[in-house]
């Protein structure tokens, strides 16, 4: 009798499974103030448990900061939340309506979801307007790319992201020539022409001048508000100045939570973590 109730289930015709919901143009519901739900996220490797009982929330508009020592979790955390990797247990929600945990990578990204890792990839041998072109939201099969032309608030859109990145001037520059900073800035925007509600952003100033240290604070503070926005980075001179709120993570999981100044004088992170640099 179980299993046909259960086919009977199966055949319900007002029934829509979690693998046949539609994504594209589902708008995120944020109506309580949180755009990123992680509770009670478990998930191991060969034994190793990467992430152990992690609860997080992020609120909309927020700028967070992550830290915490190599092996925490920061990696591990954010491949869970693009869907590159599948918790053992816990949910993982996008706001009120999206569970995350059954959508695939790029549906992932098509909510809102955006990621740049540490190392920039853009295409070298194209300027950055072309890079922000190919970036662009929309229609990615080869013939609508190919027969694909412009309109003004799209080249208006890629106007306003060369100024939000302060790289207007090098709109028809090769992304090849431009330094390692600018290129990490340009990576930013050709996010930004996805228009992600959410923006994940892993270790930004590694390898940067103290310039470009400042100036990448001073963009991903402005991001801040139209978008949410999630830092995960050992500086901690960069931490603190741009942290607003600072979440610290060892051993898979939440040990610590406020501003750099509660987090920074915290015996439990400056023990595991901040060691010298918590007590200056």
């Amino acid at each position: 009798m179980k299993a046909l109730d259960q086919l009977r289930s199966t055949m319900r015709r007002d029934r829509v499974f979690d693998f046949m919901m539609q994504t594209s143009g589902l708008e995120v519901d944020v109506s309580h103030g949180t755009i990123l739900y992680l509770e009670d996220i478990s998930v191991s490797f060969d034994g190793f448990k990467a992430i152990n009982n992690l609860n997080l929330y992020i609120d909309a508009g927020e700028l967070r900061c992550i830290i915490g020592p190599n092996g925490a979790g920061k990696t591990t955390m954010m491949d869970i939340i693009t869907g590159k990797t599948r918790p053992d247990t816990g949910s993982a929600y996008f706001g009120q309506n999206i569970d995350l945990l059954h959508l695939s990578e790029p549906d992932i990204a098509q909510a809102g979801i955006g990621r740049k890792f540490q190392k920039p990839t853009v295409f070298e041998s194209h300027t950055l307007f072309e890079n922000l072109e190919l970036a662009m939201a929309g229609d990615k099969r080869v013939w609508p790319t190919l027969i694909a032309r412009l309109n003004s608030q799209q080249l208006e859109r890629i106007d306003e992201v060369l100024e939000i990145i302060g790289l207007q001037e090098h709109r028809t520059q090769l992304a090849g020539s431009l330094s390692h900073g600018q290129k990490q800035w340009l990576e930013i925007g050709m996010l930004l022409m996805q228009d992600p509600k959410l923006l994940l952003v892993d270790e930004p100033v590694a390898g940067m001048t103290h310039q470009e240290m400042d100036r990448t604070a001073e963009l991903l503070t402005s991001l801040a508000g139209q978008h949410s926005v999630v830092v995960v980075e050992h500086d901690m001179d960069f931490v603190r100045s741009i942290a607003r709120k600072v979440t610290v993570l060892h051993q898979g999981s939440v040990l610590a939570e406020g501003s750099m100044n509660e987090v920074q004088n915290d015996p439990r992170v400056v023990e595991v973590y901040l060691g010298e640099q918590g007590e200056s």
